[in-house]
């Protein structure tokens, strides 16, 4: 069955539970029903996933950070996970119980274009390794590593198989398959990427994943990645700035921010900056990369 095919198979099992919804005003049943079908074409997509019974909570964090990635405040999101979960309630017989969010790990905080400065700093992010190192986790120190300094996304990092890290060794380079199947080409321009490459292609199987074990899902892994976050956040933030929540995705801005500005000293124009980092960071729209440039020029980075 096609994508769009698995995608119609999908909308027709919503509109069933839609046709004998009594609940909420007609405005809230809109909203929830479009924020579902927005929510099928994703596993459509992405999981090609053909009964909305089998929805699982892997499924929503993965769309959570999807979500994200777009630029949806976390209202929106909390919102889209809400009306998921009022039509799971509706099925009779749902194959998985889904978490709230507070289990699912994924730091839904608001998200304001060009407005909220997500970057770590160098202290935070050298007490973080300090952590991953003390609990010997490798696997850890790369995916902040390629986060840091070549700005992947989480599930980027958790994708990585042998053959893309001998890929990237051979041509120092990160070829990184992104949302939607965008492909882009990052430069590997820290050894310590090589280093920690070299390291885990070592201890893995050849045709496995290079930050997953076989026996863990990847939703698994990549939700312990954050939990390691949550659990040492306190111990590692600037003390000056108690409010400040970091999180995994802020390492790309810390990334994007560095990048640019490393560029324009080099005399780049803010104009071919900003889109180098665009294209760096696999982004189209403008005003997404400007969430990552917050901190550059109080976030008008396009020399506007």
């Amino acid at each position: 069955m096609t994508t769009q095919g698995i995608y119609h198979t999908l909308v027709t099992q919503l509109d069933k539970l839609a046709r004998h919804n009594r609940q909420g005003s007609f405005r809230t049943k809109d909203r929830y029903y479009e924020a579902v079908k927005r929510f099928c074409a994703y596993l459509a997509n992405h999981y090609h996933l053909q009964k909305l019974e089998n929805i699982s909570g892997k499924h929503l964090v993965s769309y959570a950070l999807y979500l994200q990635e777009q630029g949806k405040s976390a209202s929106t999101i909390k919102t889209d996970l809400s009306a998921i979960r009022f039509f799971h309630d509706k099925m009779s017989c749902p194959k998985y119980t889904l978490p709230d969010n507070d289990a699912l790990g994924v730091e839904l905080e608001r998200r304001r274009f060009g407005q909220q400065d997500r970057t770590w700093t160098n202290a935070e992010f050298g007490k973080l390794l300090d952590c991953a190192m003390a609990e010997g986790r490798e696997d850890y120190i790369l995916a902040l590593y390629l986060a840091r300094y070549a700005g992947l996304r989480i599930h980027e990092c958790f994708r990585m198989d042998t053959a893309a890290a001998e890929r990237a060794l051979r041509e120092n380079a990160l070829t990184v398959k992104g949302k939607g199947g965008k492909v882009r080409v990052v430069p590997i321009e820290d050894d310590r990427i090589i280093m920690m490459l070299q390291r885990l292609l070592e201890n893995t199987e050849r045709g496995h994943k290079l930050l997953v074990p076989d026996s863990v899902p990847t939703d698994r892994a990549i939700n312990g990645m954050q939990q390691f976050i949550i659990r040492n956040r306190d111990a590692i933030c600037d003390p000056t700035a108690p409010d400040r929540r970091i999180t995994f995705h802020g390492l790309r801005h810390t990334y994007a921010a560095e990048k640019y500005q490393t560029l324009i000293n080099g005399g780049m124009t803010p104009l071919d900056a900003h889109f180098t980092v665009s294209r760096l960071l696999g982004h189209e729209r403008p005003d997404v990369t400007d969430i990552y440039l917050a901190s550059v020029k109080g976030g008008m980075s396009r020399g506007e």
